[in-house]
């Protein structure tokens, strides 16, 4: 069955840096667009970047522009998230998703993945 499982997440001061890990398997892996989301306490469900088959097109939403970079390792199956200077509101619960579209762009729409991880904690402390 398809897996994604997160990793990386943990507390961290303002203006600090993590890195997210989301390994996928029992997916054929470049057939898919990946994508990440967070959701904070209260709020719903946001899109946070998108990365497509090859990793030659990205993604960012405008809140993580210039600090967050999505990127991916199609050998190891595995798509990062580099979260440079952090702030308080960064903190949320951070997903990865897959969504089966083969070679087109990702979308920001969550309702469009087709899986996802069990999340991974990021909290940042002011």
């Amino acid at each position: 069955q398809v897996q994604l499982v997160e990793s990386g997440g943990g507390l961290v001061q303002a203006g600090g840096s993590l890195r997210l890990s989301c390994a996928a398997s029992g997916l054929t892996f470049t057939t898919y667009a990946m994508g990440w989301f967070r959701q904070a306490p209260g709020k719903e469900r946001e899109f946070v970047a998108g990365i497509n088959w090859s990793g030659g097109r990205t993604f960012h939403a405008n809140s993580v522009k210039g600090r967050f970079t999505i990127s991916r390792d199609n050998a190891k199956k595995t798509v990062y998230l580099q979260m440079n200077s952090l702030k308080p509101e960064d903190t949320a619960v951070y997903y990865c998703a897959a969504d089966h579209i083969y070679f087109s762009d990702p979308g920001s729409d969550d309702d469009k993945y087709d899986y996802w991880g069990q999340g991974t904690q990021v909290t940042v402390s002011s």
